[in-house]
Parts: C-alpha cells; sequence; structure tokens
C-alpha cells in the first residue's frame, strides 16, 4: 500500500468497533516481533496539559542532543506530526511501509476469528515499528486516553511515568469520580519507574500517592505554586523557580504549571542517566512551541485559538481571559464533539463574549452541529449565532472585530478543527 491507501485503510478500520483491553494490541505486537521492547519511554497521562509537557521535554531532549521521538495525538496541520523523531516527521514512505506490515498481521489475526484493532491501535503501532527502527534514545509517549487500557500502555519499559493535571473528562469510558478517572490515568504506573505528577486535586492526589506506594517507586510532587510569574503577556512569560528564571514562549496561565512539572521531569531524566544543564533546559523551554494551546495566530485584532474541549481546560481558558482580556470585546468562534461537556465548557467560558460563533467541525462523525451548539450557547449568552462553515465564522468574526483594537477573536474547543481555522485566518488576512 502506499501512503494515502494506508491512510485510507486505517479511517476504515474504524468500522469494526473497539474491544476494551489490551489483548488486541498484545497479539498484534507479538506478531509484529514486540518492537515496544526496544525503546526506552517516558509515558505521559492525564486529562489536560499532556501536549504542552511532552512539548517542553521533546524540544529540550532534542535540542541537547538526543534523539528523541515523540508520539501524540491529536495533530492540527498534519497526520504525520503524530510520529516525529528529532523535530522530522515520519516521511509517508516510512509510514506505509509500517502500516504495510502491520495489516499482514492483522490479516493473520481476522482469519482466525480475531478482532480487528483500531485505528488508534494501529497507528501506535506503527509508531513501535519507526522508533524501534530509528533505533531512539528516548521516547515521549502520550495516552489517547485513560491510562491502564490505553494502547499506548502495552510498553513494559517505562523510565518515567508523568502525571499532568487530572480532571473530569471521558467519564462514560473511565468513572463519574475523580477517583476512578485517576485511577486509570495512574495505571500507566510501572514497577521500576520513577513517577513525577503535578500537584492534583486531593482525591486524585491519594489515588496516585497509594500507586506508587503499591509499586514502591518513588514519585515527585511538582508545585507550580513554587514559581514566581515575573513577567508575561499573550507572546510569553517569565517566572523563577528554585533560584533560576526561565522564559517560554507559550501563554496561557497554565502554562508555568506545564512548564514546572518539565523540569521536574527533566530533573527525573537526569537521575536516570539522560542528563541536560541548566542552560539546555533554559534554551529548550523558551525555543518550545505548541500551537492551538493559547496561541496567537494575528495581532490586528488579536486572534487566539485554544484546545479548551472539557471542564478543566475551559477553567484554565477562563482564568486566562479574566487575566488577560479584562474589560476586552470578546468574540468566540467554538466548534466541539458531541460526546464532549460542551454544556459545562459553556457555562464557564460564555458569560465572557460579547458574540459567539458556532462551527461544525468537519469531516467527524463525532461533530456537534453549529446550530446545536448554538442553542446550547444561549442558555449562557443569547448572542451566539451558528455558521455554515469554517471560512464563514472566521469571516463574520473579522466583521464583528472590526478596526476596534480593544477587540479580541478567540477560537477554542475541538483541536481537530484548528488547523483548518488557521488556513482559514491566513488566507482571510493574506
Amino acid at each position: 500500500m502506499n501512503y494515502q491507501e494506508c491512510r485510507a485503510y486505517i479511517d476504515d478500520s474504524a468500522k469494526y468497533g473497539s474491544v476494551l483491553g489490551l489483548d488486541n494490541m498484545r497479539e498484534m505486537l507479538d506478531r509484529l516481533g514486540n518492537p515496544q521492547n526496544a525503546v526506552p519511554y517516558v509515558h505521559v497521562a492525564g486529562t489536560n496539559g499532556k501536549g504542552s509537557v511532552i512539548a517542553y521535554l521533546y524540544t529540550t531532549l532534542t535540542r541537547a542532543g538526543y534523539k528523541v521521538g515523540r508520539y501524540i495525538s491529536p495533530t492540527l496541520y498534519s497526520y504525520r506530526e503524530r510520529l516525529e523523531i528529532a523535530g522530522e516527521k515520519i516521511s509517508q514512505e516510512d509510514f506505509a511501509k509500517y502500516v504495510t506490515e502491520i495489516s499482514r498481521s492483522i490479516d493473520q489475526m481476522t482469519a482466525v476469528g480475531m478482532n480487528h484493532p483500531t485505528p488508534f491501535e494501529i497507528e501506535t503501532a506503527a509508531a513501535f515499528l519507526y522508533f524501534k527502527e530509528e533505533n531512539c534514545d528516548l521516547v515521549l509517549l502520550e495516552t489517547g486516553m485513560g491510562g491502564n487500557l490505553d494502547a499506548t500502555n502495552i510498553v513494559k519499559n517505562t523510565k518515567l511515568a508523568v502525571l499532568v493535571s487530572i480532571s473530569m473528562d471521558h467519564m462514560s469510558f473511565l468513572g463519574n469520580t475523580l477517583g476512578e478517572i485517576a485511577e486509570k490515568k495512574a495505571g500507566i504506573i510501572k514497577p521500576g519507574c520513577r513517577v513525577v505528577t503535578t500537584k492534583q486535586k486531593p482525591e486524585a492526589a491519594q489515588v496516585i500517592a497509594d500507586t506508587c506506594n503499591k509499586l514502591h517507586v518513588p514519585c515527585v510532587v511538582s508545585d507550580p505554586d513554587e514559581a514566581v510569574l515575573e513577567k508575561e503577556s499573550v507572546f510569553g512569560q517569565t517566572f523563577s523557580y528554585k533560584g533560576e528564571e526561565f522564559a517560554i514562549s507559550l501563554a496561557g496561565v497554565y502554562q508555568k504549571e506545564n512548564a514546572v512539572l518539565a523540569l521536574n521531569a527533566l530533573e527525573e531524566l537526569d537521575r536516570l542517566g539522560w542528563t541536560t544543564t541548566m542552560e539546555q533546559r533554559k534554551d529548550g523551554l523558551l525555543h518550545t512551541s505548541w500551537k492551538g494551546r493559547f496561541t496567537v495566530i494575528n495581532k490586528k485584532p488579536l486572534f487566539i485559538v485554544d484546545g479548551a474541549h472539557n471542564a478543566g481546560a475551559a477553567d484554565k481558558m477562563a482564568e486566562s481571559v479574566r487575566h488577560y482580556f479584562n474589560g476586552k470585546k470578546l468574540i468566540y468562534i467554538m466548534g466541539v464533539f458531541a460526546d464532549k461537556e460542551y454544556k459545562i465548557v459553556l457555562e464557564k467560558t460564555a458569560h465572557f463574549a460579547e458574540k459567539i460563533y458556532t462551527i461544525e467541525t468537519p469531516d467527524n462523525p463525532r461533530a456537534l452541529p453549529a446550530e446545536e451548539l448554538a442553542k446550547a450557547a444561549r442558555v449562557y449568552n443569547s448572542s451566539a449565532e451558528s455558521t455554515k462553515s469554517i471560512k464563514d465564522a472566521v469571516e463574520k468574526a473579522f466583521s464583528c472585530a472590526g478596526d476596534d483594537e480593544n477587540s479580541v477573536i478567540l477560537a477554542f474547543g475541538s483541536l481537530s478543527f484548528i488547523g483548518a481555522l488557521t488556513n482559514a485566518v491566513e488566507e482571510y488576512v493574506g
């Protein structure tokens, strides 16, 4: 199969559904020679901040000279962004090679009556083949959903488990309490690894502590309150931590927490043999970019995109809005998946906006129709209006902003439409 055929093959695999557990993943990888056992991992789980923390680690370790692999999802601008080594996306040719090999193993499985792997399981297997063949020094591995039964949790060679902020998300799969969800997320912790977690809510913190004690693994709790903010804007921020000053190019009040967690992770990696100097850490944090997370994509008017799509992310976005845009004319563009907590997100954020334009996220069966989202938004803000496309929403938002320097456009919700929206903005401003 060529690249396009492999992409179609993966998309088509969704029709087979999924079976809870790791048996399918284990069988497929066993037939592929268990490539996941060839390299060491930093495994990252949690609700909000996984991508940002991985971005800080990836940039710092790569710039320090390590051959680092990164596996993330979802991606914003290119499908192949989910599979990278040392800043380079996997080639179409390599991706096709690995998926073709995987498809042969799947044919063997289905021939004896076994279940067909899911798209995410296939992509994860391709990642393992890629990182093994390229002989990575270390791989940064992001869970898809949850932790204990996530396809990525098939790995045994976890050197460091990192737990970002845990909040209520994917309740139909993970549980109805913070403790139940934290238990699933903490499932990435393996005997013999080390653990770094951000300061969690008490219920989640207790679950993580109990898991670490049970497995006799050391756990470091990263406290963002120990970092003092020195200066900030929507273009970046500077903070002092443990007697050193760090600058990051990412905005959002929550990025200090993610950066401090990454610094603690780097300290633990030091103890494990992946050493970095203080100057390399400062350099890495400064040069980290992570598009789609409170990212400025246009300056006049100020246009920001953010991936806030669940309750925890909405709290953080609301805090950033109050922090940066008090007294501003705020215009929203919003699109979400139907299976997300969009009513809670609206409850926390809609009242800040002068105008809300809703869109239906394109090319996804989980997308909530624009009018349905607008109807839900009107419960909290009567200005909500549905639009027929991303392009239509962008044009209306710019028109609403006009030449008013007090205007700010904020697009948020599902990360899946951020890439198309960014392209639409670039096309509009020329």
